[in-house]
């Protein structure tokens, strides 16, 4: 299974739609990156690692919540989102499949060092664009092909009376 780790507020920065949101919002926008995250790793059967920042909250702990194949971090007080991906990377990056999404060309350096693929946060972007393009269109050819009509549902009998009644008026 490939393993995605998503800069999460770089993400958020860097897409036009969640950096709107942002601006009312941050707890907005992270829920939306959360629910398109979900999608993408259903879609794909990835693991993603949305990483959030919590280091310059005071005392915060590091904290993961599980959603399906998302795991949400909130860092713990002191540690950037750069950090705990490179530090999970240098753990797991040579033995299974990693992709680090951040737009620091620094933490991009370094975590492909580290054995892990890249990508910068605007391809992430065209590349979870064109996924939710083709759940749209499976989507929507599953509905035509499940469509049944009523006169596969119902008895010859009665579709005939109901003729019959339609006529009639």
């Amino acid at each position: 299974m490939r393993n995605v780790f998503v800069d999460g507020y770089n993400v958020i920065n860097s897409w036009p739609e969640l950096n709107k949101i942002k601006q009312y919002s941050f707890e907005a926008a992270r829920v939306e990156l959360i629910e398109i995250m979900q999608n993408y790793s259903a879609y794909h059967g990835y693991k993603i690692f949305l990483v959030f920042d919590a280091h310059m909250v005071k005392g915060s702990i590091e904290k993961k919540e599980r959603m399906g194949n998302v795991v949400i971090v909130f860092t713990k007080e002191g540690e950037t989102a750069d950090s705990f991906i490179e530090r999970y990377v240098s753990l797991i990056g040579r033995k299974i499949e990693v992709c680090v999404v951040t737009s620091d060309s620094l933490e991009q350096q370094v975590t492909f060092q580290r054995g892990a693929t890249r990508m910068s946060s605007i391809e992430f972007y065209n590349e979870v664009k064109l996924t939710g393009h083709k759940i749209s269109i499976n989507t929507k050819n599953s509905n035509a092909s499940n469509r049944v009509t009523i006169e596969e549902r119902i008895n010859e009998d009665i579709l005939e009376k109901l003729e019959k009644i339609r006529r009639s008026h």
